[in-house]
Parts: C-alpha cells; sequence; structure tokens
C-alpha cells in the first residue's frame, strides 16, 4: 500500500510539473479563432504526432543552473503544416539544447487545417509571433537575455522559423503590453527547412496546407522566404541533406544565397546523406556531428 501512495505521488508530482512547464502564450480569446468542436488529436505513431491544435502553448525546458547561459532558443516542430513531430522535432531537440546551458521552449503552434481558423495562413505566424514576444517579455523569469533569444525550426517548422526572421514586423494582433515587444530573433537555426513556396522548389503538402490549392502570387511571393531578406535578416544556422527526397535541398541553397546577398552571417552544411526527418541525427553517421556544428556557431554568436 505504501509502494502504492508513492507512485501515486510521483505521478501527480510529474503532472504538476509538466503543466506547470506549458504556458498558453494567448490570453482570454485567441486571434483569428473560432470556437468550434474542434479537438486536438495525437496520432498513433512511432512519435509523438499532434493535429488540429487548439490552444497554442509553450513547454519550457530548464538546463541545470549551474551550467545555465542567458541564451534562449523557440523550437518549431514540422510536420508539414499538417501535424506537429512534438517529440523528434520538439522536446528531444530542447533537452539537448539543455546539455549546453540553453533555455528552449517548444512552440505548439496552430495548424491552418482547423475548422476554427478563420483566416489559414495567418494563424502559425500569428503564433509564432507571440511566442517570441512572450519570451522575451518574460526573459528575466528564466534569467534570459532579451538580446539572445533565437528561433528553430524543422522541415515546415523551418519554414515557420524564416518566416518569422523575414516578417517579424507584421501581424500585430492584440494590444497588450506583450504585444509592444519586439519580435525579431536574434539568430535562426533552421533544420532541412521549407523555405520557397515556388512550386520549382517547395514541399507540394506544406504549400497546399498552409496556402490552399490555387494561392495568389502575392501570397506565395510573401511566403517565399527566399524574397524576403533583407539587412535585418537574423544570422543563420542551415543544415540539411543532399538526399533529401522531401524537401528539396534547393530551398536551403536558395535562402543561403539570399543570406549571403544582403551580407548577412550564415553558416550552411548540406551531408550527402541522411535523408528528411533526421532530426538529431542519431545512428545517422556522420550526420550525427550536425549538433556539434550547431553548438561551435551559438558559442560564436555574440
Amino acid at each position: 500500500m505504501r509502494r502504492f501512495l508513492v507512485i501515486i505521488i510521483m505521478l501527480y508530482t510529474s503532472m504538476n510539473f509538466s503543466l506547470e512547464n506549458t504556458i498558453d502564450i494567448w490570453e482570454g480569446n485567441i486571434p483569428n479563432q473560432n470556437k468550434t468542436n474542434d479537438k486536438e488529436i495525437q496520432g498513433d505513431r512511432d512519435i509523438v504526432w499532434i493535429e488540429n491544435v487548439q490552444q497554442p502553448t509553450l513547454e519550457v525546458f530548464l538546463p541545470t543552473e549551474r551550467y545555465a547561459t542567458d541564451k534562449a532558443v523557440i523550437i518549431c516542430p514540422g510536420g508539414g503544416y499538417e501535424g506537429l513531430a512534438y517529440d523528434l522535432e520538439g522536446t528531444d531537440i530542447a533537452k539537448w539544447y539543455n546539455t549546453k546551458g540553453i533555455t528552449a521552449f517548444v512552440l505548439k503552434y496552430r495548424l491552418p487545417n482547423s475548422k476554427s481558423i478563420i483566416t489559414k495562413h495567418k494563424a502559425p505566424l500569428q503564433d509564432v509571433q507571440r511566442a517570441i514576444k512572450y519570451v522575451r517579455y518574460h526573459s528575466e523569469k528564466w534569467n534570459i537575455a532579451k538580446n539572445k533569444i533565437g528561433i528553430m525550426g524543422f522541415s515546415a517548422g523551418g519554414h515557420l522559423a524564416a518566416s518569422l526572421g523575414t516578417h517579424y514586423t507584421t501581424e500585430t494582433v492584440t494590444e497588450d503590453l506583450i504585444n509592444t515587444t519586439n519580435a525579431r530573433p536574434d539568430f535562426m537555426v533552421l533544420a532541412y527547412p521549407v523555405i520557397s513556396m515556388n512550386s520549382n522548389h517547395t514541399h507540394k503538402g506544406s504549400r497546399e496546407n498552409l496556402l490552399g490549392n490555387e494561392p495568389n502570387n502575392d501570397l506565395v511571393d510573401f511566403y517565399s522566404n527566399e524574397l524576403n531578406v533583407d539587412k535585418n535578416t537574423p544570422p543563420t544556422f542551415i543544415v540539411h541533406c543532399g538526399d533529401d527526397d522531401v524537401v528539396s535541398v534547393s530551398n536551403a541553397i536558395l535562402f543561403y544565397q539570399a543570406l549571403q546577398k544582403e551580407n548577412i552571417p550564415a553558416e550552411m552544411h548540406i551531408y550527402p546523406k541522411g535523408g528528411h526527418g533526421f532530426g538529431l541525427g542519431i545512428g545517422k553517421g556522420n550526420l550525427q556531428s550536425w549538433t556539434d556544428r550547431l553548438y561551435e556557431w551559438l558559442k560564436e554568436l555574440n
């Protein structure tokens, strides 16, 4: 009986810890969203796969206090704007950052295919902008510097991260104090990212889920991030594989070239093999050292 009570207490403590470290980024009514009977879905896969997000959240991962730095990163899992590979490209990555003393936040952002979303393509960008504003506004709470907060994304999450880096001044939707905070990330990390919505380069599923089947040219250009790099785009680290048959490596190359044109500090690593969706790259030979390259780059950032 005593052992049973101990187990119950441990489970309760674990649940409370999880809840205390998950933040609703919007208070009250969520912009660009109607109340419907839609429910969030967690899919039956070999990873934590989430669809139909209704309540955008940040899950907080803090490093050990002894080794904590003042850097932070917000992570956008991928999933083709259809779902979120929440552990493979989210919580697993956050835990890696913690080993380097970096505070990490995993963003569970809304997806365009929910019936509750009013203007489909705006919801993810609204959520990622709110997320970085929220973290920057409350930065003292986590002992992080306001000017050392980056964004990271994988696949379609890489598109969302790059969209924040090129469109951080758009989509003002609320009038609270948090919204007055700067949304520009201080650095970007893009892993096998969707960059372009141009049909010659894009990932078809991501484009259709975000923009619909027949988007107009203005919308395509707005979300083709290689066309929207300017002198204020943040320093960027990019990793991709040449044999990626889901998201063409041309996306990474196009963005790197755009960054070079504007003299934005950028580092890109293209591995010959590894495919798509490799996450930390564990068990994939030389590719699993890509996080070492990332850490070296992060240490050089001012």
